[in-house]
């Protein structure tokens, strides 16, 4: 049986773990965007506030995301509705060893629910250009490309070109 849960500080190494296997699986296919710093370095943050959600079956953790309330983003793409309730879904990842058994279907279900109970219309991300498999994933899941292209400094000085995506709740 597989459990949705809040994330709890105990699940943090499981969970680094199953994200540098992810970068790993990204690099390997030439997406080259998530690195030894992010995600990471930002789980035990969205632990601490309460943001960060996992998919597991019994110690293993399949999948993971967070919900934010705020994306730096969020004024340089044309949303549907400016005036309105949005959560962030950031830092979502599916465990490689999982990878193309709808485990990524089923955490986005889950990410609109929890969205909407928390009151959110709408559920919202970003999405690197270059990130073909995500962008399938997320437009089979009914999330709508928004105009517009954020640009988001990066480390080395480059700029990573993201979408912004979106669907109603």
């Amino acid at each position: 049986a597989m459990d949705f849960r809040p994330a709890e500080m105990r699940d943090l190494p499981r969970i680094q773990a199953v994200y540098r296997g992810i970068v790993k699986q990204m690099n390997s296919r030439q997406i080259q965007i998530w690195d030894d710093v992010y995600p990471c370095a930002f789980f035990a943050g969205d632990i601490t506030e309460r943001r960060l959600y996992v998919l597991c079956r019994r110690e293993e953790i399949l999948s993971a995301f967070a919900l934010c309330g705020t994306n730096p983003g969020e004024k340089a793409v044309k949303w549907q509705k400016d005036r309105c309730r949005a959560l962030y879904l950031e830092r979502f990842g599916v465990n490689a060893d999982y990878s193309g058994r709808g485990i990524g279907s089923l955490m986005l279900e889950k990410a609109k629910e929890t969205a909407k109970n928390a009151g959110a219309d709408y559920l919202r991300l970003f999405v690197a250009e270059e990130n073909r498999p995500a962008i399938g994933l997320y437009s089979k899941n009914g999330f709508l490309r928004c105009g517009g292209i954020y640009g988001e400094a990066i480390g080395d000085g480059s700029l990573l070109r993201e979408y912004g995506f979106e669907t109603a709740l």
